[in-house]
């Protein structure tokens, strides 16, 4: 049995699933003190490459734990540097379309100190569990939960080990289900899924090949293949000896019934067929070292969150990997998950803050597998093209310009949109305007501080952060007697010493006066904001913290 605290809880969050989510949840909720126990399949995780496209707001977070530098550098290894996203009949022959000139295209350090990379999902989720555990997380290896027991002073995990079978029972104050797109924690609350449903049987090949003489040097990262044999996409190893091949679609879908069964066939024979097909070369080499069978689908839980349970990434959410939203989205749940948990297990919030993890990420997400959607069907199956396909919406839009609504999160009037929404509902805009609305993340900005530029973002990650225009310092000196108890509150003055500012950019980029304020909540996100000067700034302020935290 693993050791337990004098409560008889043997951790106070209990983690199912040990992949890049439920990884991060560790990492995450250790960066607040919390030490989760994980509970994972695989011993040693799974050497297969799988997901890539990091996007801009996962590095920031990556960042607020000190591993953006270990990601970079794992990047650097896997990948060309900027690679591009093109769609071709074949790796040997033309280019079809332009999807991506260039990774971070249209990217600049103005509005983010991070940029997007391809990086291998398992480089990361090593370096994501090396972080958690030197601050206190464990994982179980070889473990499955097989059954999820809650009352109302915690949950019952039963935990099975997969070789032996041998079962033991866990008891946490919290449980988080991070176990994939066959979550058995999803199935114990009875959670349906609602959707669109599966459109495709799709199949991953993972491959050895020398396809040097097509890709070698080439600045491109992920290839589109469309031709009459199959519908898909490549990614290959940096020296192009090796990858993987996804086949969504086989033939014709027009006149093939039997288009989107591409997993019907998984042949060795039929595996190197494709490779060969994709790669133009009919006589190519080629070695399989794995099949992946998966069923495409664009589908949202209908509740993220039961009791003491809550749902991330594919537990919670399925979407097709056009646009690399699966991973980037889960790991976006788990950090708005995380400083939640960490103030309820500590005693610091009630429970219903917990409630807002719903209310906030899973309008998020269900915009963001239509978007998904969206993408496949553009990319991969325009036979799909339905009245009710969502239109395109920038990428830089889903990444950085989402707005959560919730009781949480204080409107400035009757008029503003950032409180509480329907379920179909997500606010976004471009991330240059949303201009720390509540509900939006708060804007980057270089600053100087302690003689080195540092970004606003760095402000942010365990605190909640009280950021005061130049002339707003009466907002600063509140901020002492409208602490709560042992909730993290720093306040600075931005443009005064502390936070040099050469010009008025923080009024500017935060929509406030000079004499205005906001308030950021530990996951950088603006719970509430006064643009201007408050008569009773302790008392105004005092009822902002109170309500973000759901007191």
């Amino acid at each position: 049995m693993t050791r337990g605290d004098e409560n008889g809880v043997d951790a106070p969050v209990v983690i199912a699933g040990g992949g890049l989510v439920g990884m991060a949840s560790a990492a995450f909720l250790a960066r607040h003190g919390v030490a989760a126990l994980v509970v994972e399949r695989m011993r040693g995780g799974s050497p297969l490459p799988r997901a890539a496209h990091f996007h801009q707001r996962t590095l920031e977070l990556l960042r607020a734990i000190g591993v953006e530098e270990d990601v970079k550098r794992q990047s650097e290894l896997d990948f060309v540097p900027e690679g591009a996203i093109v769609s071709m009949d074949s790796l040997a022959g033309r280019k079809l379309a332009d999807i991506i000139p260039g990774l971070n295209v249209g990217v600049d350090d103005t509005l983010s100190p991070c940029r997007r990379l391809f990086v291998t999902q398992p480089g990361v989720e090593a370096i994501l569990r090396s972080r958690s555990t030197e601050a206190g997380a464990r994982v179980m290896e070889g473990s499955e939960v097989a059954a999820v027991e809650q009352d109302d002073d915690g949950v019952t995990v039963v935990v099975r080990d997969v070789d032996s079978g041998a079962e033991r029972r866990l008891r946490t104050s919290y449980l988080v289900g991070a176990d994939g797109a066959h979550s058995t924690v999803r199935e114990a609350l009875q959670i349906p899924f609602g959707g669109r449903g599966v459109f495709s049987n799709s199949l991953t090949i993972y491959f050895t090949a020398d396809l040097s003489p097509q890709m070698l040097g080439k600045p491109l990262s992920v290839v589109y293949v469309n031709n009459p044999m199959f519908g898909g996409f490549f990614r290959l190893a940096k020296d192009c000896q090796s990858g993987f091949l996804v086949v969504n679609t086989v033939g014709d879908p027009r006149s093939n019934p039997d288009a989107a069964n591409a997993a019907k066939d998984t042949s060795v024979e039929r595996m190197i067929e494709f490779v060969r097909a994709g790669a133009g070369v009919p006589d190519l080499d080629v070695r399989i070292d794995g099949i992946a069978r998966w069923r495409s689908s664009s589908d949202v839980a209908q509740r993220y969150h039961d009791g003491r349970v809550l749902l991330a990434g594919d537990a919670a959410h399925l979407m097709p990997p056009n646009g690399g939203f699966g991973g980037n989205t889960g790991v976006q749940d788990a950090y708005d998950l995380a400083w939640k948990l960490a103030l309820v297990v500590e005693g610091l919030a009630p429970s219903a803050l917990l409630s807002t993890y719903d209310a906030e990420r899973r309008p998020v997400d269900k915009f963001t597998v239509e978007q998904a959607y969206t993408r496949y069907v553009t990319r991969t199956a325009p036979y799909l093209t339905a009245t009710d396909l969502q239109p395109f919406v920038a990428d830089l839009e889903i990444e950085l310009g989402y707005i959560y609504r919730s009781p949480a999160i204080l409107p400035e009037s009757d008029d503003d949109q950032s409180g509480p929404g329907d379920d179909d509902q997500c606010g976004h805009g471009d991330p240059r305007l949303t201009r720390a609305v509540p509900g939006s993340r708060a804007p980057h900005l270089w600053l100087e501080r302690d003689g080195r530029r540092r970004s606003t973002l760095d402000l942010f990650g365990r605190d909640f952060v009280l950021l005061a225009a130049p002339d707003g310092a009466a907002w600063c000196d509140a901020a002492l007697a409208a602490a709560v108890p042992r909730v993290r509150l720093a306040a600075y003055c931005v443009g005064r010493a502390e936070l040099a500012l050469p010009d008025d950019s923080f009024t500017e980029a935060y929509d406030v006066s000079r004499t205005g304020a906001v308030l950021v909540r530990p996951d950088g996100f603006v719970a509430w904001r006064a643009h201007a000067a408050s008569s009773r700034p302790a008392e105004s302020l005092a009822a902002a913290l109170h309500a973000a935290l759901m007191r």
